[in-house]
C-alpha cells in the first residue's frame, strides 16, 4: 500500500490509496506505526486524508481503531479526512465517527490540529486560502 505523507508544521498527513481490507490493512498498519510515534512523541497530530480510499473493511478499522488509542495514550490527535461516500456509509454504520474525529476536508483536520498546521498548508496551497 502506497501512503503519501505531508508534513504542515506539527501536523503529519498520510494519504492511503485505493482499499483497505484484508490484504492492504496489514500494509497500513506498518506505514502508520513510525508515523504514530513521531506524531505521538511531539504531542502533535496525524490527520489521515481519506480522499483516495474507495472502501475500507472491518479490519482497515480495527487498524484505525488501534492507532486512535495509540495516539489517546500518547496525549496526541488522530483524525480522518475526506471521506468518501462509501466510506463515510461504513463509518456511520460501524459508528466509527464517534470513535474518530472525522473531518469534511483536509483542511478542515488541520484547522483542528493546529492555526501552525493550517497556516502552513495555505502557504504550501496558496490558492486554498480563503
Amino acid at each position: 500500500m502506497q501512503l503519501d505523507t505531508r508534513q504542515y508544521a506539527d501536523t503529519i498527513v498520510a494519504a492511503p490509496g485505493g482499499r483497505i481490507d484484508h490484504r492492504s490493512a496489514p500494509e497500513l498498519e506498518a506505514a502508520l506505526a513510525p508515523l504514530l510515534a513521531e506524531a505521538g512523541k511531539a504531542k502533535g497530530a496525524l490527520v489521515l486524508d481519506f480522499a483516495g480510499v474507495e472502501y475500507i473493511s472491518s479490519v482497515g478499522l480495527r487498524v484505525l481503531m488501534i492507532a486512535a488509542k495509540q495516539m489517546r495514550a500518547q496525549q496526541a490527535r488522530l483524525s480522518v479526512a475526506a471521506l468518501q461516500s462509501v466510506v463515510a456509509e461504513i463509518f456511520t454504520i460501524s459508528r466509527f465517527d464517534k470513535v474518530l474525529v472525522v473531518c469534511a476536508t483536509l483542511e478542515e483536520a488541520l484547522a483542528q490540529s493546529s492555526d501552525a498546521a493550517l497556516a502552513a498548508y495555505h502557504t504550501a496551497h496558496p490558492s486554498s486560502a480563503a
